[in-house]
């Protein structure tokens, strides 16, 4: 079956950051304490997968990893869109909240936003794979999904200028492991291992909080 999914980090002053908590916060912390989440996360932090290319077809290198195929599904269900959060954006739990009004609003400068979208892809997914578990442990929030003040977000900054710092060959090595298609021309889309980081340090010198959403839309 197919299915379209978003992965956004916006940028808001703390007003909005405020009005948004009692809609965002309450899904964000059911989708991190839901059964066999926490168990997902720590068996990936403690067995990360092998390279991407070796999930459906055999290694090149004999006696090379292979990825298991129960530990790829255990993956792509951690990070997937929770189903509290995409309910909730989808206003699917409260008819007066809706992500495409409340967060993703005509108000945004288009330079306080990241989204990635993809068909039959998640963009949390090849991103948290692409790093690690190790530096994606240094992102705050669950799984893509996030709700920071301004103090917050400065506060978060550099444990995530920490999870994006790559010498020239480590970065390399992580657009191998980043399968998501970003387009070309005029149509490249900005790159997983660029656009939170941007967003970040854009919304730390504004003064601006964050959110991040990472939902299904189609």
């Amino acid at each position: 079956m197919g299915f379209t999914s978003a992965w956004s980090i916006t940028a808001h002053p703390d007003p909005t950051i405020t009005a948004l908590a009692p809609h965002l916060l309450p899904a964000l912390r059911s989708d991190r304490e839901r059964p066999g989440a926490r168990d997902r996360w720590e068996r990936w932090q403690s067995a990360p997968l092998p390279d991407v290319r070796t999930w459906h077809t055999a290694p090149s290198t004999p006696g090379a990893p292979v990825a298991d195929p129960a530990a790829i599904r255990d993956f792509h269900e951690l990070t997937a869109p929770g189903p509290e959060v995409d309910e909730v954006c989808a206003g699917l739990r409260d008819p007066g909240f809706h992500v495409y009004d409340d967060v993703w609003n005509d108000d945004l400068d288009h330079e306080d936003v990241f989204v990635s979208v993809h068909s039959k892809e998640y963009a949390v997914a090849a991103l948290f794979h692409a790093l690690g578990p190790a530096r994606a442990a240094l992102l705050p929030g669950w799984c893509g999904n996030f709700l920071l003040g301004a103090a917050e977000a400065a506060a978060a900054l550099p444990a995530v200028e920490r999870a994006f710092a790559f010498s020239v060959d480590e970065r390399a090595a992580a657009e191998r492991q980043d399968w998501l298609w970003y387009g070309v021309g005029d149509d490249t889309e900005e790159s997983v291992l660029d656009g939170p980081l941007r967003v970040w340090r854009r919304a730390v010198a504004k003064g601006y909080g964050l959110c991040g959403v990472a939902v299904h839309v189609a």
